[in-house]
């Protein structure tokens, strides 16, 4: 469980990586399972569905990642937006011109 001499941190070795693939799968399991002995106060009506909380969830979540994907998209930049070039077009101090 080396490289190079040097040990991985624990968060990068697979025996801990699938501890915790593992732990959290469980954990998840008993939470929905938990669904069966405890009754819910529906507010909606939806909200009293088996497991709602946790296919709501993923589903809240999947959605986050779309928007910041589509976000990301929109707000992306060239990677010269900034400047860098001698004939680039980035807004320059008007000092330099001599006229101010």
């Amino acid at each position: 469980m080396s490289t190079g001499g040097e040990r991985l941190h624990w968060l990068l070795r697979p025996r801990t990586i699938r501890a915790l693939w593992i732990g959290g799968s469980g954990v998840l399991a008993v939470l929905v399972l938990a669904d069966f002995l405890i009754h819910p106060h529906a507010h909606f009506g939806v909200d009293a569905s088996f497991g709602f909380y946790a296919w709501y969830g993923l589903l809240t979540c999947m959605a986050m990642v779309l928007a910041a994907k589509a976000l990301g998209v929109w707000l992306k930049r060239r990677d010269d937006y900034y400047g860098g070039d001698a004939g680039d077009d980035a807004p320059r101090d008007p000092r330099e011109d001599g006229h101010g």
